[in-house]
């Protein structure tokens, strides 16, 4: 059995506010505050799943919808499971979790210069479908809206990105 495969995805709880934090701030030059977090903990909207590893949070996704109508906010990983498929893990649950909640397609921002993350989303689907100016700071920098149907026959399979 690989490491990969003995990953636990589970809720985020308020207990793993810190470790996700962590990840979070290691992960963005602009992070979110673990109140972000605490906040999206308590929207119905809302889903927050972690990868536990070891009784270890490794990382993190966040997303929420509104009617049919998804968005990955942020999924990041501890630099030890960095570039081992554990972000197409992650993402793959997402996707999961949008179809059963209804979520008809899924939108998301990335850096253009984001390159390992753009191939990962363009590898499960996603298309550009936009462009917001300015969207990042520290650096400044566009965003890509990127767009995927919920349609997990043709999501790809996981593998070690």
């Amino acid at each position: 059995m690989s490491s990969l495969e003995r990953v636990l995805l589970r809720d985020m709880q308020s207990s793993d506010l810190r470790s996700v934090a962590d990840i979070e701030h290691a992960s963005y030059s602009v992070p979110w505050s673990e109140g972000t977090f605490r906040a999206l903990l308590r929207r119905r909207d809302a889903e927050l799943v972690v990868a536990e590893f070891d009784d270890a949070v490794i990382g993190y996704a966040a997303f929420w919808c509104v009617v049919d109508q998804g968005e990955l906010g942020n999924v990041a990983v501890t630099d030890a499971w960095r570039r081992r498929g554990l972000g197409a893990l992650l993402l793959m649950e997402v996707l999961r979790r949008a179809e059963r909640r209804g979520v008809r397609e899924v939108f998301l921002e990335v850096r253009p210069s984001n390159e390992v993350a753009r191939r990962l989303y363009e590898r499960y689907g996603f298309t550009a479908v936009g462009r917001r100016r300015n969207y990042y700071q520290t650096p400044a920098e566009d965003a890509l809206v990127l767009r995927r149907p919920v349609d997990l026959e043709s999501s790809g399979t996981v593998d070690n990105a």
